[in-house]
């Protein structure tokens, strides 16, 4: 007979992040009990945290099928669907959690925080709130709890309860990262940055907290905390808002741009209106790029771009370049051909920015970039080659590149939402 030492062995093994260790020893016994409830639930857990989804999936689906009134069960299963994005799904398991025993902060907080993802910002307040009835010190429900208030422009109880977390556990760099987060949504980059430190100085690898050290540099440029604050903003609404604000700035900029045309003694006022919202349409897309070419171009900033940002910041300033050599040989030589290279090069910031953006459809947007960069550079040697701007390909590449704005929207939205 299996020993309780021998489950609270491994269960330390979990508590020190020794997950390979856990696994193996929780090996050991399942090859004497395959079917031991508790053994599968630990194992299951283990691999979660591993971040090996399949196996924790199909462990925790054997464990429901052997015993389906388990709380335990569907709340793993939960964070499995949690980090697969599968929010509906994710949703559905933890009410089955709540439902079998209805008295665990834990499941409260995961489902909190499931309404927080989803941007349900009073659901997640008052699941956070149950969470905290149950258990006042439960780290997560304090956190989402801190999270919902900031959405709901709550900020002085946000940061009375993320402080209250804090002093319940002093280095939790979730909790330190969290606050960075909050501090930096309304404006306050600079202590937001001590905090991000805080958060890595208790664990080097955490990217929540590595993401938002990264903006709160960033965030020392004020135009880029302007953007930041549109980012915020935009982010907080649900994708059919989204939406509306997109079509809703489309709509206005055909609106000045008819009536400018129609009524001549306002094209003075219209025409810098028209180039200040495209200016803003396009500096939201390149902003992020273009500051992190920036960062890469520092010794020190330069460590805390990931690998993917570091390549699309990089084909962001060969396009940036690209452009400016264009308008420099177009002032030199007087010749227009020139002007399709300067316009290619700007047009092509716009995919490079998002080309690595997660979405549901794998690689999508980097696809469509690359189908651009073709496009783009077949209209400009057709251009050089016989003198015709405006030729078919070059038509391509421009309705591409408008439907990318649209499309490349959708999907990093859905994705998002």
């Amino acid at each position: 007979m299996i020993s309780d030492n021998e489950l609270s062995k491994v269960s330390i093994l979990i508590e020190q992040e020794k997950y390979s260790d856990a696994e193996r020893t929780l090996k050991q016994l399942l090859s004497v009990d395959a079917n031991n409830i508790d053994f599968l639930i630990l194992f299951s857990e283990v691999n979660l945290r591993q971040d090996k989804l399949e196996i924790a999936n199909t462990v925790i689906n054997n464990v429901i099928g052997l015993s389906p009134e388990i709380p335990d069960s569907y709340y793993i299963k939960s964070r499995i669907e949690i980090q697969q994005d599968n929010y509906i799904e994710a949703e559905k398991n933890i009410k089955q959690s709540i439902h079998i025993d209805p008295f665990d902060a834990d499941y409260f907080a995961l489902l909190a925080s499931i309404k927080l993802a989803q941007k349900d910002f009073n659901e997640a307040l008052k699941f956070a709130d149950k969470a905290l009835e149950i258990d006042p010190e439960n780290i997560l429900g304090l956190n989402i709890r801190s999270s919902s208030l900031i959405k709901l422009n709550k900020s002085e109880d946000a940061f009375d309860t993320i402080e209250g977390a804090l002093r319940e556990d002093p280095n939790n760099p979730y909790t330190h990262a969290n606050y960075g987060w909050g501090l930096l949504e309304k404006g306050n980059h600079k202590k937001a940055l001590n905090h991000f430190k805080e958060a890595l100085n208790n664990d080097p690898n955490f990217e929540y907290a590595q993401s938002g050290m990264l903006e709160a540099i960033k965030a020392s440029n004020p135009i880029y905390r302007y953007f930041l604050k549109y980012s915020f903003w935009m982010s907080n609404l649900t994708s059919k808002y989204q939406w509306r604000v997109i079509i809703g700035f489309y709509i206005g900029f055909k609106i000045i741009q008819n009536v400018a045309k129609k009524v001549e003694a306002l094209q003075p006022y219209a025409t810098p209106i028209i180039a200040i919202l495209v200016l803003l349409a396009v500096s939201t897309w390149i902003i992020n790029p273009i500051s992190n070419l920036f960062l890469r171009l520092n010794k020190y900033g330069r460590l805390l771009l990931d690998k993917k940002e570091k390549i699309s910041s990089n084909f962001v300033g060969i396009s940036l370049l690209t452009s400016a050599l264009g308008l420099l040989a177009y002032f030199i030589t007087s010749d227009e051909k020139f002007l399709t290279i300067a316009a290619f090069g700007f047009a092509m910031m716009i995919p490079f920015s998002v080309m690595f953006s997660p979405t549901k459809y794998k690689h999508a947007i980097l696809i469509y970039t690359a189908a651009l960069l073709v496009s783009g550079f077949t209209s400009i040697a057709i251009t050089f080659y016989n003198g015709n701007i405006f030729n078919p390909v070059s038509t391509i590449f421009l309705f591409g590149f408008i439907a990318f704005q649209w499309i490349a929207n959708y999907f990093i939205m859905d994705n998002n939402n």
